[in-house]
């Protein structure tokens, strides 16, 4: 499996750097976890291979430029981009997003070959395939509706924090896996922050620490994400002060693979 997090910052010279404004995973080419970057950082490979996106929650870092994404490959697809996430999420997306006032409703339109995009529920706790992956949804302790992900590929088994913060379904249905080869964790703000953390339902380095310990698998790669980018270096040199053995900041850009 691979797992690459697309960048989302850009300098004046159009060069990506590590800052995480927008959070889009892509695993192996085909499939997205969120969508925040997904419409202005895919290559032109994976523009042509991605057609299905999960969807964890609604904030704007993680749709951002989905609208975008399906607007561009308007009149080129073949098959719909399939958006899989709760009837919850759906109803928020039909609402607030392609609603015919911010974005349009793609779900109702089709160019010469059919739709272009349509809506796919799925359940929380119970197993549901997405292109080649097996996924388990759990929810989540977010401000809005948010899960967490298990994803499989029949190999190799990572899980998706999503936004929280203390939670306890995901470390429920983590600990049910025969085995945890990569854990994407949040980590948004300093220790210095958590009463902001705690009200947004965010994690710092020393939450985080407390959520591993409800963790019963050892040895996997711990990866850190959703740093917030004015308070990147405290929080990694907060999460590197842990001591945690494989936890380390994930690269935007980078491939990871297992």
């Amino acid at each position: 499996m691979q797992i690459q997090l697309l960048p989302s910052s850009f300098d004046a010279q159009g060069n990506a750097n590590a800052a995480q404004r927008l959070t889009c995973f892509v695993i192996d080419d085909r499939v997205t976890v969120d969508a925040g970057s997904i419409g202005i950082a895919l290559n032109e490979s994976q523009r042509r291979t991605i057609r299905d996106v999960v969807v964890t929650h609604p904030h704007m870092d993680h749709i951002a430029s989905l609208p975008i994404f399906v607007d561009d490959l308007f009149s080129e697809l073949r098959q719909p981009v399939r958006i899989h996430a709760t009837n919850e999420v759906i109803e928020l997306l039909k609402a607030d997003v392609f609603n015919d006032t911010v974005y349009p409703k793609f779900d109702e339109l089709s160019n010469d070959h059919g739709h272009v995009m349509e809506y796919v529920p799925f359940p929380l706790g119970k197993e549901f395939r997405v292109a080649h992956l097996r996924l388990t949804a759990m929810a989540v302790n977010h401000i809005v509706p948010t899960v967490g992900l298990l994803v499989s590929d029949g190999k190799a088994i990572v899980a998706f924090s999503s936004d929280t913060a203390e939670t306890e379904e995901l470390w429920r249905v983590v600990n049910d896996a025969q085995r945890l080869n990569a854990l994407f964790i949040e980590a948004s703000f300093p220790d210095s922050m958590e009463a902001l953390a705690k009200a947004s339902k965010h994690l710092t380095p020393s939450m985080l620490r407390e959520e591993l310990h409800k963790l019963n698998h050892n040895g996997m790669d711990i990866l850190a994400v959703h740093l917030k980018p004015a308070y990147r270096e405290k929080v990694i040199h907060e999460l590197n002060e842990l001591g945690i053995e494989k936890l380390r900041v994930m690269e935007p850009g980078r491939i990871y693979e297992w």
